[in-house]
């Protein structure tokens, strides 16, 4: 078990077992944690870093010297590392585990999203390395998805709690998956992907290990709401969409180099800021392989 001692005026917590520091960067979300060399976390500390995302969602870490290898052992202290993507390959032939995100070859995430809800089984969540950053620009944003919830009015919490709608990743990626990948990409729970048929979530996801509620919904690929007129979802939506980019329920972190992100991808959804022209921007991104969201009321499903 961790032992900690807590600074409640500067939000400081400092973990006694690990020697780490945790500084909480809003009152709801997101923390810096210093003293931890991300090359060398044991499986033992991995639990305790899943136990800190959890709590806080985003993580951030700076001076790391991660490289492909060091980067997916971390993954594997955290828990099982997934393929790199659905669709897209890995960065090469020995990190199959490695999206590399270039900003000059399509790779940007300059709209709001949870990473890949178009799949049944989204990651538990997303670690993130700076490769190569542009002088200028090429922040990230991340909103805490269970404020968001909570900040609801009462009446459109208990709506949206009985809700589920639809997320499709083919307008993103089904033109990837049919030019570059001939149509076949990669293995996601144990199944090949060769097409992105849109799945459910609910509206609302019980987080698993915390038992908050969020809302889980994202522009990048959320496209209506089940069981209500077309017009109606798009109302909904836009409310949902508007409501949970607020900027109160916002962190912005801007990159340099060595610097590391967690989240937890249940709670949280991201953006990263395409302002830097031409200059390259290249990150590495692993995730974690997550369990199937359920809804307030409803049984497990996996």
């Amino acid at each position: 078990m961790t032992h900690v001692t807590t600074y409640a005026d500067d939000k400081i917590t400092t973990d006694v077992r690990n020697a780490w520091h945790t500084r909480a960067l809003t009152p709801s979300f997101a923390a810096r944690v210093d003293g931890v060399d991300l090359r060398s976390v044991t499986p033992e500390q991995g639990g305790d870093l899943r136990h800190l995302l959890a709590r806080h969602k985003v993580l951030f870490f700076s001076g790391q010297q991660l490289d492909p290898d060091s980067q997916v052992a971390l993954g594997r202290a955290l828990g099982d590392v997934t393929p790199s993507h659905p669709v897209v390959a890995g960065a090469d032939e020995q990190h199959p585990q490695i999206y590399a995100l270039d900003g000059q070859d399509g790779g940007r995430s300059d709209v709001w999203h949870t990473d890949v809800t178009f799949m049944q089984r989204p990651p538990l969540g997303s670690i993130l390395r700076a490769v190569q950053l542009p002088s200028l620009g090429g922040s990230t944003s991340w909103v805490d998805l269970e404020l968001a919830y909570a900040s609801l009015s009462p009446g459109l919490r208990a709506l949206a709690d009985k809700l589920e709608a639809e997320h499709d990743g083919s307008r993103e990626f089904a033109e990837h998956l049919a030019k570059r990948r001939g149509g076949e990409g990669n293995e996601w729970d144990g199944e090949k992907v060769r097409s992105l048929r849109p799945v459910s979530h609910p509206v609302v996801r019980v987080h698993p290990e915390t038992g908050r509620r969020s809302l889980f919904v994202n522009p990048g690929f959320t496209t209506r709401v089940l069981g209500v007129s077309d017009a109606e979802s798009r109302g909904l939506l836009d409310i949902f969409f508007a409501h949970l980019t607020k900027p109160e329920h916002m962190v912005r972190h801007a990159w340099q180099a060595g610097d590391v992100a967690m989240w937890d991808n249940r709670s949280t959804a991201h953006y990263a800021d395409f302002d830097y022209g031409d200059f390259q921007r290249i990150m590495h991104r692993i995730t974690l392989r997550g369990d199937i969201p359920r809804g307030p009321g409803a049984p497990d499903r996996g």
